[in-house]
């Protein structure tokens, strides 16, 4: 698009009020397009899909499942998808679901035992989390969970009816895919392919 973008940080599950408030002029923040959330916001074409999983202590053999989780206490990201699939799916069969304000907090707790496991972006915990000294004792834990409460993958958020931007980053994106950059990004950040499966 060849502009400046400047950067807002905000808590995750505050971030739709904020761009329907104009605080900011889109949301870049791996946000999954849901049935829900398209009642409120706008979105550009999916960007890319980094999954959803379980992250558990290595040999627990804990899976993504009611079943396997039962009586268990599962940290999610206030907000996100995960939280909702687990507050839908596994809360009302005796799974404890405990949402927090950041990610950092949820792997801090999982680290101290105080989770049994956590339900999250298996990309960002592939190279963050599982990478990082604390992470060591841990694995990516059964299946990916797909749903269409997770939905078909992540994209920019927009302000309803702001069609000129979405145009622009929809552009911007296929051009990158077009170009060969958003290949050269994938490899070099990303151990698994995310890119949109058709």
């Amino acid at each position: 698009m060849k502009t400046k973008c400047v950067w807002v940080e905000s808590e995750f599950d505050g971030m739709i009020p904020a761009l329907k408030a104009r605080k900011f002029d889109a949301i870049l923040s791996d946000m999954g397009v849901t049935e829900e959330r398209l009642k409120q916001i706008d979105f550009t074409m999916p960007l890319y899909d980094t999954k959803t999983q379980l992250i558990a202590r290595k040999g627990s053999g804990l899976l993504p499942t009611a079943e396997s989780l039962k009586g268990k206490t599962v940290g999610v990201e206030q907000g996100t998808v995960q939280e909702r699939y687990a507050r839908a799916k596994w809360q009302p069969n005796g799974v404890n679901v405990v949402p927090y304000g950041d990610q950092a907090q949820v792997e801090n707790d999982l680290v101290s035992g105080r989770l049994d496991a956590v339900f999250t972006d298996a990309a960002q915990a592939a190279i963050g989390f599982l990478k990082q000294p604390q992470g060591k004792d841990f694995e990516l834990a059964g299946p990916t969970v797909q749903d269409p409460i997770i939905g078909p993958g992540t994209a920019i958020g927009l302000r309803k009816g702001d069609t000129e931007l979405k145009t622009a980053l929809d552009d911007a994106f296929n051009e990158i895919k077009k170009n060969g950059t958003f290949d050269k990004i994938q490899k070099k950040y990303f151990a698994t392919d995310i890119s949109i499966q058709q």
